[in-house]
C-alpha cells in the first residue's frame, strides 16, 4: 500500500528564495564586484573605488560618487524586484542601464553581512542600513558620508557553508575579481576606477571620455604590445556601428584571453559574435591560435535583448543574421586591407607568432623549420577542374607570373630591368650585384630612396628566402609561404566569380534526424540550395540528400548536411561549405606554390614582392604563418653591437 504523502505546492520562504536567486547571480566574489560596479555606473558615478580583502571573501567595498539613494529607499533597495531603472515593459525592451532586475543587492545581502551607506546630492548627511543575511533589515540611521554610495559586503557565504566550499584560494578569487574590473573598465573609459587588495593599489585608471582617453584605457588594460600590434577599426551601417582595435594575425594568442566585446557598453560573451570574429580571422591564424580584440558594437537598445541570462553576460539579437554579417564583413575587410605598407607604418620591428617583438635569430618567427614546406620531392596530384568545378582558372597561370622569360611591362617591368642589370656574370645564382650608380640608391646615405614597402630584392637565399632592402632595413620573405597566399587569394577570387556548382549524387543519401531538424531543413530548403546542397524532407523525421557541390564530391555528404543543420540551429547561418571550399583551395594553393630550392632571379623576386604588396591578407600564408619579416637598421645594429 502506497503511504507516500501527497506533496503540496507552497510559497518559498523569502530568505530561501533570495538564497536561490543568489545561487544564480552570486557565484563567487567576482560576481558581487560586477553587480556593485554596474550599479555604481548606472548611478552616473565619475569615480569608483573598489577595496578587497582575501580575494573578496572577507570584504568587498565599492564606493562611488554617483547620485546616491534617498533615505526612504535604502531598505527598499534590499528587497527583491525593487529598482529605479524600470517602470514599464517598454523600459525593459529598450533598457539602457547595466542593471535593471532589482535582484543583485537582495541576493548579495542574503549570503553576506551587508552595509549600505548613501547620500544624495541634495542631502546634508548620509544614511546607512545593515543586514546580516536574514530577512530582517534594520531601520536606516544617519551616517557621515560624502555624496554617493558605499556598499560593504563582508564574510561572503558565511551562512551557506556548502557554497563557500566551492570557492578557490584568495589569490584565485582575486584574479577573477580583477579581470571583472578590467573588463567593465574597458567599456567605460570616462569613469575613474581604482582597485586595491589588502590596501595595496592594483589598478588606478583615470577617467577620460576623449578618443585619446579611450585608447589610453585600452593600453592600460591590454598592454602596450597590443596597441602596437593592433589596428583601429570603425565601420558604420544603418543603425549599427562597430569600432575598437583588432590584433594583427601575428599577435595571435595561445588562449582566448584577450578578447573583449561590448554591446552598448555591456561586456558580453555571445556565440554569434565569437563565430563572426573567428570566421573573419579564419585563414590568417596559425593552427590553435586565437585573435586578440577590443570591439564595441553600438546599436538601438530595442534590437538586443539583455534579459536572457541571470548574469546578463549573454544577449539575444533581434536580427542575428544581420549582426553576424555586419561584424564579419567589417572585420574581414579590415584584415584584408592590412598590406605591408600599413604594417610597416604601424609597427616597426619584427613580427612574431606570440605577439612579442624581439631580436631575430630565434627561429620561431617563421613557424616550424622556417621553410614553409619548401622541400624537394614529388608534389601530390592536384584536383582537376572537373573535380573542383573551376574551369577558367589554373594554378599554372599564377606560376607564370614569376617566369623570367616573360616580357617586363609597365613601371614594375622597368624596376625589374634595372635590377637585372645588377646581376653580373660573376654573381652567384640569385644574387643581385651592388652597383652605386643605380637610380634607386640615394647618393649620400646609400639607402633605397624610392623603395616600395617591401623594397627591392638583393638575393635569393638557398631558394627558400628572398632578402630585400627597403628604406628601413632588411626584409626577409618566405618564398613558398608568400606565393601560397597569392595563389590562394586568386583561387578564391576565381571560385567566387564562378559560384557554387552542384552535382547530383548517384544514389540519394537518406538520414534519420529529429523532427525539429527535419522542420528546419524543410523551412530552409532554399538556403541549402544556395550552398549547393539539395536536401528534401522524406518523412516526419527523415531527410534525403540529392546533390552537393562538385568541389566537395569526396566529402561525406551525411556529415556535411548534419554540420550545416547544426550551424543553422546554433547561429542561424552556415559557412560550412565555404570553409570546406577554402580548405580545398588552400591545398591546391599549397601544392601549386613555388617550392623546392630553385633560385629566383631579380625579375622573379621583385614580381613576387610587388604581388605580396597588392594581395589581401598577404602577411600570413594559408596556415597562419608569417610570409615576411622586417628587420630595422637599429635591430641589425644591436646584433653587431654597433654604437656601443
Amino acid at each position: 500500500m502506497n503511504t507516500a504523502i501527497q506533496p503540496r505546492i507552497q510559497l518559498l520562504d523569502p530568505s530561501l528564495a533570495n538564497r536561490i536567486a543568489a545561487g544564480e547571480v552570486v557565484e563567487r566574489p567576482a560576481a558581487v564586484v560586477k553587480e556593485l560596479l554596474e550599479n555604481a555606473l548606472d548611478a552616473d558615478a565619475r569615480n569608483i573605488r573598489i577595496d578587497l580583502e582575501e580575494g573578496g571573501i572577507r570584504l568587498i567595498r565599492v564606493r562611488d560618487d554617483g547620485c546616491g539613494i534617498l533615505p526612504d529607499d535604502l531598505a527598499l533597495a534590499l528587497r527583491r524586484h525593487a529598482t529605479s531603472k524600470l517602470t514599464s515593459f517598454d523600459d525593459l525592451i529598450a533598457v539602457r542601464t547595466l542593471g535593471f532586475r532589482g535582484e543583485a543587492l537582495p541576493s548579495i545581502a542574503s549570503v553576506s553581512r551587508l552595509r549600505l551607506t548613501s547620500r544624495t546630492r541634495e542631502a546634508d548627511a548620509g544614511w546607512r542600513v545593515e543586514t546580516d543575511g536574514s530577512e530582517s533589515i534594520a531601520a536606516p540611521g544617519p551616517a557621515a558620508h560624502p555624496q554617493g554610495t558605499t556598499v560593504e559586503v563582508r564574510e561572503l557565504f558565511f551562512n551557506t557553508p556548502a557554497r563557500r566550499k566551492f570557492l578557490r584560494t584568495a589569490k584565485t578569487e582575486f584574479r577573477h575579481a580583477e579581470e571583472t574590473v578590467r573588463r567593465i573598465a574597458l567599456g567605460h573609459p570616462d569613469v575613474a576606477i581604482s582597485l586595491s587588495h589588502h590596501d595595496r593599489a592594483v589598478l588606478n585608471l583615470q577617467g577620460d571620455a576623449s578618443e585619446a582617453g579611450t585608447m589610453a584605457r585600452i593600453a592600460e588594460i591590454c598592454g602596450p604590445a597590443f596597441m602596437e600590434e593592433s589596428l583601429p577599426i570603425v565601420s558604420d551601417a544603418t543603425s549599427l556601428r562597430v569600432w575598437g582595435r583588432m590584433g594583427l594575425p601575428t599577435f595571435s594568442r595561445a588562449q582566448a584571453d584577450l578578447q573583449y566585446f561590448f554591446v552598448n557598453g555591456r561586456v558580453v560573451r555571445d556565440k554569434l559574435i565569437t563565430h563572426a570574429v573567428r570566421q573573419a580571422y579564419q585563414d590568417v591564424l596559425y593552427h590553435g591560435r586565437h585573435p586578440a580584440y577590443v570591439l564595441f558594437l553600438e546599436m538601438s537598445p530595442d534590437g538586443v535583448d539583455v534579459n536572457v541570462h541571470p548574469t546578463k553576460h549573454e544577449v539575444r539579437f533581434r536580427e542575428s543574421r544581420l549582426i553576424h554579417d555586419f561584424l564579419f564583413r567589417a572585420l574581414h575587410r579590415a584584415i584584408a586591407d592590412v598590406h605591408p605598407g600599413v604594417m610597416l607604418d604601424k609597427t616597426p620591428g619584427q613580427w612574431t607568432m606570440d605577439g612579442r617583438r624581439s631580436l631575430p635569430l630565434s627561429g620561431r618567427h617563421g613557424g616550424g623549420s622556417g621553410r614553409s614546406g619548401a622541400s624537394g620531392g614529388e608534389k601530390d596530384p592536384l584536383p582537376t577542374s572537373a573535380e573542383t568545378g573551376f574551369e577558367a582558372f589554373r594554378v599554372s597561370e599564377v606560376q607564370s607570373d614569376y617566369d623570367a622569360s616573360a616580357p617586363a611591362h609597365g613601371a614594375r617591368g622597368q624596376d625589374h630591368r634595372v635590377l637585372l642589370s645588377r646581376q653580373t656574370p660573376g654573381s652567384p645564382p640569385g644574387m643581385v650585384a651592388d652597383t652605386t650608380d643605380s637610380p634607386h640608391r640615394d647618393q649620400i646615405g646609400g639607402v633605397w630612396a624610392d623603395a616600395p614597402p617591401l623594397g627591392h630584392a638583393i638575393m635569393c637565399l638557398h631558394g627558400i628566402y628572398i632578402l630585400a632592402q627597403n628604406d628601413r632595413g632588411l626584409v626577409i620573405v618566405d618564398i613558398h609561404a608568400a606565393h601560397e597566399r597569392i595563389v590562394y587569394e586568386r583561387l578564391k577570387r576565381g571560385a567566387a566569380e564562378q559560384g557554387i556548382r552542384s552535382q547530383p549524387l548517384l544514389l540519394p543519401v537518406n538520414l534519420n534526424v529529429s523532427r525539429i531538424e527535419a522542420d528546419l531543413v524543410e523551412e530552409r530548403a532554399d538556403e541549402f540550395m544556395a550552398l549547393g546542397i539539395e536536401v528534401r524532407r522524406t518523412g516526419p523525421d527523415a531527410i534525403s540528400v540529392r546533390q552537393i557541390p562538385i568541389m566537395l564530391r569526396d566529402t561525406d555528404a551525411a556529415s556535411l548536411v548534419r554540420d550545416v543543420i547544426s550551424d543553422f540551429t546554433v547561429t542561424g547561418m552556415s559557412s560550412r561549405v565555404a570553409e570546406k571550399r577554402d580548405q580545398l583551395l588552400a591545398t591546391m594553393a599549397c601544392h601549386g606554390a613555388l617550392r623546392g630550392k630553385k633560385s629566383l632571379i631579380a625579375v622573379e623576386m621583385n614580381a613576387l614582392l610587388r604581388d605580396i604588396e597588392s594581395t589581401e591578407r598577404a602577411g600570413q600564408c594559408n596556415h597562419g604563418r608569417p610570409t615576411w619579416i622586417q628587420l630595422d637598421m637599429d635591430e641589425l645594429d644591436r646584433l653587431f653591437l654597433r654604437g656601443r
